[in-house]
C-alpha cells in the first residue's frame, strides 16, 4: 500500500486526532501496518477491540483513500502529515488537532509569527476599518513578516485576507471542506490570489467529505491552534469567532479583542471577552505588537546601529590605522596621522570610553 493512501485512510478513522494517533503509532510501526494486520492481531497489539479495527471498516477507508490520493496527485496538492517538517508544529500542542492536512500554496506554516484574525460574518465598517489599519501597521512596522490566518468566510475573515494581500503579507485560509471547491464561491478570486502570492489554502477535509455546518465549527480549532495570537475584531455574543477565541485561550494562545459601544450587537462578544479577561483589549496594531513583544523595524535598526557604530571623521582615521596596522603607540599614530599629541590623547581616551579601542601595557592601542 502506498504511504499517501495509508496516511489518508488512517487520518480518516472516526475520532482520529493527534493524541489518538500518537497512542496507536507508538505500538504499530506505520499507518501502512495498521491496515495490513488482520483485526485479531491488531486488537492484540493495541490491547483493545473496537469497530475502528474491523477488517471491513478499514478496507472501506483504504478504498476511499485511494480515490483521494489520485485526486491529490493529479491536482498538485501537497499533504502535511503530523511528522513532516512542514506540518504546523503549533498544532501538535493541541490534542484534538488533525493529523493530516491538505494544502495548496507555499506559506511556511511554522513561520516565526502567525496571527489569526476572526470575527462576525456581518462585519461593519468599524470592524473592517480596524482590520485594515491593523494589517497595514504590522506590514510596515514589524521586523519580520507575520502570516495572517483566517477562515475565508464573509465579513471579518475575508477582510483580513484582502488586507494581507493589499499590504504584501502571506495569508492562509483554513477551509471547512475539501480543496475541490471554494465556499463561499464569491471568494474564489481572492483564494486564487492568495495562493499565487505566497499564501495558502489549508484543510483537513477530503474532497469526498460533505460540507455541513459542523465542519465550520471543527475548523475553528485549526485556526485557534495554528496561531501565536488571535484577534477578534467584531463578534456577537455567540458565533464562530467566540468559539475560536475560547479554543485559542484553552490552547494557551494570546487572545485579543477590539472593544466597541455597548449598544452595538457585533461588539458584544468582544466586550464580553475583555470583561471576562479572556481577551486583552487592543485598539491598534501598536497595542498588539507591544503586548506580543514582537520586534519592530525601528528596534532592529537600533540593534544594527549598536553593532555597527557610526564613527566621527577623526575616530574613523584611528580605526582605519589600527585596522591596517593591528596595533600602535600614540607617538606612532601622531606621526602617521599628522596629529597633535595632546589632541590625539584626548581622542583616544574618548574612544576607550566608547569601547572602540583598548589600551594595553606599554601604551599600545588595539581595536576592541
Amino acid at each position: 500500500m502506498e504511504s499517501l493512501t495509508a496516511r489518508i485512510a488512517f487520518a480518516s478513522l472516526r475520532g482520529m486526532n493527534v493524541s489518538l494517533a500518537q497512542q496507536i503509532l507508538s505500538r504499530i510501526d506505520s499507518p501502512e501496518r495498521f491496515f495490513e494486520l488482520p483485526e485479531r492481531q491488531l486488537s492484540a497489539i493495541l490491547g483493545f477491540s473496537n469497530r475502528l479495527l474491523g477488517d471491513a471498516y478499514r478496507q472501506d477507508l483504504v478504498k476511499k483513500a485511494e480515490a483521494e490520493a489520485a485526486f491529490v496527485n493529479s491536482h498538485n496538492i501537497h499533504t502535511l502529515w503530523l511528522t513532516d517538517p512542514e506540518f504546523p508544529t503549533r498544532l501538535l500542542d493541541c490534542v484534538d488537532a488533525p493529523i493530516l492536512l491538505y494544502a495548496t500554496g507555499t506559506t511556511d506554516l511554522n513561520s516565526h509569527r502567525i496571527l489569526a484574525i476572526v470575527g462576525t460574518r456581518h462585519a461593519t465598517p468599524y470592524g473592517i476599518d480596524f482590520v485594515n489599519h491593523l494589517v497595514a501597521y504590522l506590514a510596515s512596522h514589524l521586523a519580520e513578516p507575520v502570516v495572517i490566518l483566517s477562515g475565508l468566510a464573509f465579513g471579518i475573515d475575508i477582510a483580513a485576507h484582502k488586507a494581507a494581500l493589499q499590504y504584501g503579507l502571506p495569508t492562509v485560509g483554513v477551509l471547512a471542506h475539501g480543496l475541490n471547491t471554494i465556499y463561499p464561491a464569491q471568494h474564489r478570486s481572492v483564494a486564487v490570489e492568495m495562493v499565487g502570492r505566497d499564501g495558502m489554502l489549508l484543510t483537513e477535509y477530503r474532497t469526498s467529505d460533505a460540507i455541513h455546518r459542523g465542519n465550520f465549527v471543527a475548523r475553528n480549532r485549526i485556526v485557534a491552534g495554528m496561531c501565536d495570537a488571535l484577534v477578534v475584531a467584531e463578534s456577537a455574543k455567540k458565533g464562530g469567532a467566540m468559539i475560536t477565541a475560547h479554543l485559542a485561550s484553552e490552547y494557551g494562545r494570546d487572545v485579543f479583542a477590539v472593544p466597541g459601544r455597548i449598544s452595538d450587537a457585533y461588539s458584544a462578544g468582544c466586550n464580553s471577552l475583555i470583561q471576562r479577561k479572556i481577551g486583552g483589549l487592543i485598539t491598534s496594531g501598536e497595542d498588539l505588537v507591544s503586548e506580543m513583544g514582537w520586534p519592530t523595524k525601528a528596534q532592529e535598526e537600533a540593534k544594527v546601529q549598536s553593532i555597527f557604530p557610526v564613527y566621527t571623521t577623526d575616530e574613523q582615521e584611528v580605526i582605519d590605522y589600527l585596522t591596517a596596522n593591528s596595533q600602535a603607540q600614540i607617538n606612532q599614530m601622531a606621526v602617521a596621522l599628522n596629529r597633535n599629541i595632546g589632541a590625539l590623547m584626548a581622542l583616544l581616551i574618548e574612544m576607550e570610553f566608547k569601547h572602540y579601542i583598548l589600551k594595553y601595557p606599554g601604551g599600545i592601542y588595539r581595536l576592541a
